[in-house]
């Protein structure tokens, strides 16, 4: 009698650890991909989605499947920490304090 390959993979215990770490990583991005992002009137995003429906947002919003339409968490990308860390470097020229940590190295990335 074969044996099953699916159960096969639980077997192991280094690869099941590895399954069951990639289908939560899984799970935690469905989730995030429809959490709203706070404070955001998501009638007027929609209707503002609507009207660019058939131009480059419109399109791109369709391969992203729907996450700026819907503004969730994960569809913001990584562009809040690039923005953060231009501001940083931006506030780092007027306040001598943030300037000073930033030179400190790691230490003061730790403390910012």
């Amino acid at each position: 009698m074969a044996t099953n390959p699916v159960a096969n993979l639980f077997r192991v215990p280094e690869l099941k650890e590895k399954i069951l770490f990639t289908l939560f990583i899984l799970l935690v991005y469905r989730v995030g991909a429809h959490i709203t992002v706070p404070s955001l009137d998501v009638g007027i995003l929609r209707q503002t989605f609507g009207q660019l429906q058939n131009t480059f947002f419109g399109i791109y919003d369709m391969f992203v499947g729907g996450g700026l339409s819907r503004a969730t968490i994960l569809a913001l990308g990584i562009m809040p920490y690039i923005s953060a860390s231009i501001m940083f470097q931006l506030l780092a020229a007027v306040m001598p304090t943030i300037e000073k940590l930033q030179k400190e190295g790691e230490e003061g990335r730790k403390k910012l």
